[in-house]
């Protein structure tokens, strides 16, 4: 299998064959352990406020504040851990989620609970904001949006995968043996990236100068403009598809309906991880229609199992890359300050997510579960005007 190499100045390079799998196997674990940290309460919510002693609406509250523990920490941390050495910093991630879940498994004090949740929130903004340029890193040139493909494919596999493993394994044993197999997970984690994941260092001088002025860097906004509205996008259906399927008499079904969605977007990293390095922007503007395509469906359509079955694996196959897309003409667009630009993504993408759950909870108020899909749907339309608008910098023709 293909390793990094040192060059003289001590600093390890890809090499040029092909893709070191064992190390892009690696932030792909911690990529799944990161977003199964923050759902994982979402199945376990009825006995964490039982032994908590608050209702399940504040035990909800812990995704909430881990998300705001990303959004509000990912741009200054990543800018004070500018210079140190990337495994290091991997590591301190690692640990940071093996110490908070584990907190999180031996508390029973709400306030105690909520610490470790916006603690792992923070390690989290941390890891975003470092994955996808560690993977970036590891690659050669030609191979750079493949090699984010793969360290991105825990997403999905810890949503359509782990969050029900996790609520099945909370069942059965208890919410807190969940958290300590994620705790398990982790110590596992800090030793497989000892052993298979190469060190780099960390930003010079000149290049965490560049940091400042990021958003002055062509391309760098329309970026920033498409991940937020995007992910509002998805996020307003995907919070609330439990609520929309219910009117639609398939609530039975949801489990099933998100093992579809998780399928397509396994389907789609695969897509995007094959053809991004020459067809990043005509990705990127498919992925758009394909969510959009998807959400007209369910808005106009969707009157039987089959074609709610189709638009969710249309769903899955445009949504299922656009990490890998948006991570990577973020890095693209940053330069030499593309930690910078990645950790302001990051930010971004927990700001959407927290911000989908407001306005679908605002919606569902005001409109109703049918309103969903028609937001998506308005919501798809700026987006594809970005990136059709951005072809010289952001999402340019050719790369």
């Amino acid at each position: 299998m293909p390793t990094a190499e040192l060059t003289s100045t001590g600093e390890e390079t890809p090499s040029a064959r092909g893709l070191p799998m064992p190390a892009l196997l690696t932030l792909a674990t911690a990529v799944f352990i990161t977003s199964l940290t923050e759902t994982l309460p979402a199945g376990l919510l009825p006995a964490m406020s039982g032994d908590l002693h608050v209702s399940e609406s504040a035990t909800g509250q812990t995704v909430t504040v881990y998300a705001l523990g990303t959004a509000l920490t990912a741009v200054p941390l990543t800018a004070a851990t500018a210079a140190w050495r990337r495994r290091r910093l991997l590591l301190a991630t690692v640990a940071g989620f093996a110490i908070a879940n584990t907190v999180t498994a031996l508390s029973t004090h709400y306030l105690l609970t909520m610490t470790a949740r916006f603690a792992a929130g923070v390690a989290a903004g941390l890891a975003w904001a470092l994955l996808a340029g560690y993977a970036r890193r590891l690659a050669p040139p030609h191979l750079e949006g493949r090699a984010i493909a793969i360290a991105m494919a825990g997403i999905p596999v810890a949503l359509s995968l782990g969050v029900p493993a996790g609520t099945f394994l909370g069942t059965a044993l208890g919410w807190q043996a969940a958290f300590l197999i994620m705790t398990g997970l982790s110590l596992v984690l800090l030793g497989w990236i000892t052993a298979s994941v190469p060190d780099f260092p960390g930003r010079r001088a000149g290049e965490r100068a560049a940091r400042q002025h990021v958003l002055r860097v062509p391309g760098v906004a329309p970026v920033l403009f498409v991940t937020f509205v995007f992910v509002l996008a998805h996020t307003i259906l995907y919070t609330y598809i439990a609520t929309f399927l219910d009117t639609l008499g398939m609530g039975s079904s949801t489990d099933l309906v998100l093992l579809v969605f998780g399928a397509a977007s396994l389907a789609g990293i695969w897509i995007v991880g094959t053809h991004i390095h020459r067809r990043l922007r005509a990705l990127t503007v498919a992925g758009t229609l394909l969510v959009a395509a998807a959400a007209a469906v369910l808005a106009l359509w969707a009157d039987g199992p089959a074609l709610v079955y189709a638009a969710v694996a249309l769903w899955g196959l445009g949504w299922g890359g656009a990490p890998t897309l948006l991570q990577t003409a973020a890095g693209d667009a940053g330069g030499d300050a593309a930690d910078a630009a990645q950790a302001m993504l990051v930010t971004l993408w927990n700001a959407a997510m927290a911000g989908g759950g407001i306005a679908g909870g605002a919606l569902l108020h005001l409109f109703g579960s049918a309103s969903f899909a028609w937001s998506t749907l308005a919501l798809l339309a700026p987006v594809l005007a970005v990136v059709l608008g951005a072809r010289t910098h952001g999402f340019p023709s050719h790369r």
